[in-house]
């Protein structure tokens, strides 16, 4: 619909007005706009005389032919935006160039054959590289009023020149997977500007060393501990120095401690024996030689001799509760110092007084026959409440559930603390491996008490705070030291862990000493797990690469 058809004006000044707010139309002159409810069409006509031509670069002013031209903008204020150029195809002047002919291309508007603007390509590149295809297609048609095809969308990216190749001085290596245990590719870093320099498909030995074959300068790489890397390094690079990650490295130790911490399982629970065999004291509350889910153990635990002492036990461990709860402790700490579950601990929360919960335990003279028989089998660690009534029903009980539930729920109010549980070995390891001033009390009395009754776990603590030193404060001429005190037969984990570290000495001991490592890598890998899970797994690797390459900060193409 044009101005007049819909009604509307606009004014020479207004044209102009409309052109400022286009600062690419600078290079030309709006002749007219036509204006309908969901588009913009303007006209316009470059300002130059002339142009110079492409191929022998000689100014011509000649006209030999005129066209028009439509090209695609960003929208305005939420309209398609729709340049109809004006185009002159002037003659060449040089009677030796192969042109003939060419089209002007007025600057910031128009390029060789493209069918949108250069702001309005860019745009479109920026939010492909960004947020992938479907994504900016939705992004386009929101922001932009631009409708744009996915496919559309891809071929700008992959259109995009890459970073151009630079030395790289200290380089990253490091693996990611293309699909989780089949496929994987490697993504190389340079670690001192922070910015990918390529990814290589797969993490071959071959792959990489061709690459560092084909340029060479690299003084350091940092990678992890993988053999192919080493390897690809050693060939292709033999004077950079390795530099093993410390993240990698403590890590590794972390897992050999588990493995160690997990051998001590019975000193973990308290039942280890010393070397005449006699198993040792328990000491500081840690559970003894209890064995777990054996008849009249105090698992649910067991009532009193009759009601008075039922009563009596709940009114006390209300009054506890009460205690607690108005010194400002939360319910998990009140379930914990009383040795009670959270569901248990906030019945008593929630109850105002202990009244009302004996309340829950009616009067039911039909069920005092069966009470004793309901301790009994509570006290053997029955505690299915209503297996329990299935039992007295059985034998004659002609009650419902509801009575028996309201009298036997008393006895898990009633039920002495729970001895604690022993730690699991993966907590023990985080024990040990932690920073001993960031450990709560509790764990660190915990702790003790287990390295107390353990001698080797206490030396395998003292192996790992020592190493925990060296790689912090990067002490790693005092790596020799630390592995000569490693290795005892008392500890064959961390015979393990030191042996490997042998294996690849020289890049642990740089790891150790200089201030490189793989944190920038690891930082990308997170970025390019982002990247993939935008693309729902459909993109194919080449790609994936340049969305890699190109959506770093450092990176632009």
């Amino acid at each position: 619909m044009s101005l007049s058809q819909a009604g509307l004006s606009l004014s020479a000044e207004e044209a102009g007005v409309l052109g400022l707010l286009l600062p690419h139309l600078a290079a030309v002159r709006v002749e007219r706009a036509e204006i309908s409810e969901d588009l913009v069409v303007i006209r316009v006509r470059a300002r130059a005389e002339g142009a110079a031509c492409p191929g022998c670069g000689t100014w011509s002013a000649r006209v030999h032919d005129r066209y028009t031209r439509r090209l695609a903008d960003a929208g305005i204020g939420g309209r398609r935006v729709l340049a109809l150029l004006g185009v002159r195809r002037l003659k060449c002047g040089n009677g030796g160039c192969g042109k003939g002919t060419f089209a002007e291309q007025p600057a910031g508007l128009a390029s060789w054959r493209a069918r949108k603007t250069p702001p309005l390509a860019a745009a479109l590149a920026t939010a492909a590289q960004l947020a992938g295809g479907r994504p900016a297609a939705r992004l386009a048609g929101q922001l932009l009023a631009v409708e744009v095809s996915r496919h559309t969308l891809v071929r700008i990216l992959m259109a995009l020149p890459e970073p151009a190749a630079r030395l790289v001085r200290v380089l990253g290596v490091d693996d990611f997977c293309l699909r989780r245990g089949e496929r994987y590719a490697t993504i190389l870093v340079d670690m001192e500007s922070g910015g990918p320099v390529d990814v290589l498909p797969d993490r071959e030995q071959d792959t990489l060393e061709k690459w560092l074959a084909a340029r060479p300068g690299t003084e350091v790489i940092c990678r992890d501990r993988a053999g192919a890397y080493a390897a690809a390094a050693r060939a292709a690079a033999p004077d950079a120095a390795e530099v093993a990650d410390r993240w990698h490295l403590w890590h590794n130790l972390c897992e050999h401690a588990r493995d160690a911490v997990a051998r001590h399982q019975d000193c973990i629970k308290g039942q280890c024996r010393h070397q005449d065999g006699q198993p040792p004291d328990v000491q500081d509350g840690q559970p003894g030689d209890v064995q777990d889910g054996q008849p009249g153990d105090v698992q649910d635990g067991q009532p009193g001799d009759g009601p008075a002492d039922l009563a009596a036990a709940i009114r006390d461990r209300h009054a506890a509760v009460t205690q607690l709860r108005a010194a400002g402790s939360a319910l998990p700490a009140a379930a914990a110092a009383l040795g009670l579950t959270e569901q248990v601990t906030g019945r008593f929360w929630r109850a105002p007084d202990a009244d009302a919960l004996l309340a829950s335990a009616r009067p039911a003279p039909g069920l005092d026959p069966w009470k004793d028989h309901l301790r009994e089998r509570w006290a053997q660690g029955a505690t299915n409440i209503r297996a329990l009534h299935a039992e007295i029903t059985a034998l004659g009980y002609a009650g419902s559930y509801s009575t028996t539930y309201g009298y036997a729920s008393l006895f898990r109010l009633a039920a002495p603390p729970r001895p604690p549980a022993p730690p699991a070995p993966r907590q023990v390891t985080g024990w040990l491996t932690a920073d001993p001033a960031r450990l709560a009390a509790g764990d660190q009395a915990s702790l003790a008490a287990i390295l107390r009754r353990c001698p080797e776990l206490d030396a395998l603590a003292g192996h790992v705070a020592a190493f925990a030193k060296i790689l912090t404060g990067r002490d790693g001429g005092r790596l020799d030291d630390w592995l000569a005190a490693a290795a005892s037969p008392a500890q064959p984990e961390l015979q393990s862990f030191a042996n490997g570290i042998r294996r690849d000495y020289q890049a642990v001991r740089n790891g150790l000493t200089l201030e490189w490592s793989s944190g920038r890598v690891e930082g990308h890998n997170t970025r390019v797990k982002l990247l993939k899970r935008q693309m729902y797994g459909r993109a194919s690797f080449p790609l994936l690469r340049k969305r890699i390459l190109l959506t770093s900060r450092n990176a632009r193409p």
